[in-house]
């Protein structure tokens, strides 16, 4: 299933007319879906967007971009960047403990939420504290990129969308 993102832009606008509403919510989703809150990301999303007043529907969209597909390789890079900071076991390892996780993830019900995030907490403090301190610096990292590309493309295409009907008027 392809996705059609200017679909989903033109939809993003017509909710919310504050570009720095709808970059927020996208960089609020993109820092929590870096974040090991797995099955608790769409939650907090909701809670911290409605909180800060940003998108509900951008944080929402961004928090998926951690799944049991992507979830091994973007919490062992977080882990290995966490290891700059803090010492842990060989980043191979911790690769292999989080493949393992994903596979028990797909086994729970979508609606296991808790069970999902004790999951992840399952993993013990020599893997946690360099995963979340690596979380926290990729997550910031990557929410600012997305912030800054976001509030461009949406200016943009509400900046169009104005001259297009300044002509038709």
């Amino acid at each position: 299933m392809v996705i059609p993102f200017r679909s989903v832009f033109k939809w993003m606008v017509l909710l919310r007319k504050s570009p720095r509403a709808i970059s927020g919510g996208f960089a609020l989703g993109t820092f929590l879906a870096f974040t090991p809150t797995i099955g608790l990301q769409i939650g907090i999303a909701i809670f911290l967007a409605t909180l800060l007043n940003l998108n509900r529907p951008a944080a929402v969209l961004m928090v998926w971009i951690t799944n049991a597909a992507t979830m091994a390789p973007i919490y062992a890079f977080n882990y290995l960047v966490g290891t700059f900071f803090w010492s842990g076991p060989p980043v191979k390892e911790v690769y292999t403990t989080f493949e393992q996780l994903a596979l028990n993830l797909l086994k729970l019900e979508m609606w296991d939420l808790l069970d999902q995030f004790e999951s992840v907490l399952s993993l013990g403090r020599e893997i946690i504290i360099p995963l979340c301190i690596g979380s926290t610096i990729v997550g910031i990292v990557a929410a600012g990129i997305v912030y800054g590309i976001s509030q461009s493309l949406l200016r943009f295409m509400i900046a169009r969308r104005e001259k297009k009907r300044a002509i038709g008027r």
